[in-house]
């Protein structure tokens, strides 16, 4: 018998989490244009960022998809840390909201509504062709679900709500407030689900299993747990990152441990019996778990945290400093968790192209500069460039790669492979520096002499492919169609310059001016210098043509 209970429990723990899931996926995707607004409000203040964190969890109704979005979002270099950790603590009280639905329960009997719901749901998901219909379904479906699990749990733990021995021992959280706290966060862990916890704290109240003082500490416990989340999608973040989802456990913690001062000597459970008067009763103890909850996380973060976010702030710097040695060419925009909202990814797929287009640059300068200068030092820095552009281009293109796999929007999926052609062209860029420094190391070992006016000439085709170089990074940063077409102008200018210059070279050797060898460098040269020319071009008409799509 009480094994069949369990796992009718274990069965409707599972449906409420799969609603609680699909819910929060429909809600998320139906409101996916005002995620991407998100950045516009978070560059302004403290108290924005809260009012967002807890908008935006409200909307997905999940605090854990917020969190690990945020994490995303600054592991992404799209926004900084006191931005995040209002967010933060907004999605701390924005994910209060599902136990303000489940309490709704003693309001209106959902029994007769939750399986008409999933009906309905699965009807309008399954078979309408408009998009709204279908988004529609899937929150009808999701809520039917998350109703219906929860009247599962609820109707299980009815048998076992008079056994003296399962009621001895969930009052051993009033009697042992702690034990309570530290039930809460394994179960949460388990689950990965605040939301759930609270449910199922609720649904045993409900049946009379566990009394208000036994629930609160469980609820406590389950804002410790539920931190885990943002621990685990930080693990192959970057620093700041990492700060962001170590501020959501220590501000849950932090907030436990003084609270459980006042559950301890009574004033919690006196100050949420004074907002919410009147006998409390199975009727109502729902609505009182909710409201407890709800006031935890509201004082937390509005009277506690958010005077202090500077301070915050300071104390995680301290706790997790920067680390010496990290290796400055590595992709830093590509965050896994940005795949789900695509305009996202793309933006920093971008930013990344940017950087790889920097180092590419940077690649470029240093063979110029070791060739001019007869600098070995300054050449033997290229070949680690070039092999942090061979990963910058494995990993910004299997990045894409990922991206195509999502719903895109026309816009979108046009932009794709005119980005994947556009690293494919800086990988082959710093292809031709190595073929310089190689051309360079020739010319330094074997003393080549070329004439004065022939370095001159080598000088001018490199500033103007330098220059295009510049044009094209700031046609990429700043959307630029003035800057992307003055690379085609320069373009013909290198053109021009590498025929006339093949032919002077040539002439200098029939007149003896230069020696052969020193004559097949200068060669080589120019013809590596107008290569790069030629791909800096194909990046500048990648440029232009996203134009046409934008």
């Amino acid at each position: 018998m009480i094994v069949k209970i369990i796992f009718t429990i274990i069965g409707g723990l599972g449906m409420f989490l799969f609603g609680m899931k699909f819910l929060s996926e429909a809600l998320r995707n139906a409101s996916g244009e005002r995620i991407k607004k998100i950045l516009a409000f978070l560059t302004r203040n403290r108290v924005l960022g809260l009012l967002l964190g807890t908008g935006i969890t409200a909307l997905i109704q999940s605090s854990s998809a917020t969190t690990v979005m945020t994490v995303g979002l600054i592991n992404a270099g799209l926004l900084t840390l006191k931005q995040s950790l209002s967010v933060i603590l907004g999605a701390n009280i924005g994910t209060t909201l599902t136990a303000w639905i489940v309490a709704s329960l003693t309001i209106f009997n959902v029994k007769h509504y939750a399986l008409p719901a999933i009906g309905i749901g699965f009807f309008l998901l399954s078979y309408s062709k408009n998009i709204r219909w279908r988004q529609s379904g899937e929150v009808i479906f999701g809520f039917g679900l998350l109703f219906f699990g929860l009247l599962v749990m609820k109707d299980a733990a009815e048998p076992i709500a008079s056994h003296p021995q399962i009621r001895s021992f969930f009052l051993l959280f009033s009697h042992y407030p702690i034990l309570g706290v530290l039930a809460g966060t394994i179960f949460t862990v388990m689950v990965q689900s605040s939301s759930a916890t609270v449910a199922l704290v609720q649904a045993l109240a409900w049946q009379g299993l566990i009394d208000f003082n036994a629930a609160v500490p469980l609820i406590l416990g389950d804002n410790i747990g539920t931190t885990i989340t943002a621990q685990i999608a930080s693990v192959q973040a970057n620093l700041t990152a990492k700060r962001a989802a170590m501020a959501h456990t220590l501000v849950n913690t932090i907030g436990v441990s003084y609270v459980m001062i006042f559950v301890y000597n009574g004033l919690f459970a006196r100050l949420v019996q004074w907002l919410l008067p009147g006998e409390l009763d199975k009727g109502n103890i729902m609505t009182h778990i909710a409201l407890a909850h709800t006031v935890f996380n509201v004082f937390n973060a509005c009277v506690i945290f958010i005077p202090l976010l500077n301070v915050l702030e300071k104390v995680l710097v301290k706790l997790m400093p920067s680390r010496a040695g990290e290796d400055p060419q590595h992709p830093q925009y590509l965050e896994p968790h940005l795949l789900e909202e695509p305009a996202l990814a793309l933006h920093q797929s971008k930013n990344e192209i940017i950087r790889m287009a920097q180092l590419a640059k940077s690649t470029i300068n240093d063979a110029l500069s070791g060739f001019f200068n007869k600098d070995m030092k300054v050449l033997s820095e290229v070949g680690s460039k070039e092999q942090a552009l061979d990963r910058f281009q494995h990993e910004i293109t299997s990045y894409l790669v990922d991206l195509s796999q999502r719903h895109l929007e026309s816009e979108e999926a046009h932009q794709l492979p005119v980005l994947m052609h556009s690293v494919n062209d800086l990988e082959r860029i710093g292809d031709h520096a190595t073929n310089l420094v190689e051309l360079a190391e020739r010319h330094i070992r074997q003393n080549h002499i070329l004439p004065k006016e022939a370095l001159g000439e080598l000088h001018e085709m490199s500033e103007e492919v330098n220059k295009m170089m510049d044009d094209v990074i700031c046609a990429l940063q700043n959307n630029d169609l003035r800057a992307a077409e003055q690379v085609l102008v320069r373009e013909n200018t290198v053109n021009r310059q590498y025929q006339q210059l093949k032919q002077i070279n040539l002439d200098r050797m029939n007149e003896q001016n230069c020696k052969p060898l020193a004559g097949m460098v200068f060669v080589d040269f120019i013809n590596n210098i107008e290569k790069i020319g030629d791909h800096t071009t194909n990046i500048a008409e990648a440029v232009l043509r996203s134009y046409q799509w934008a």
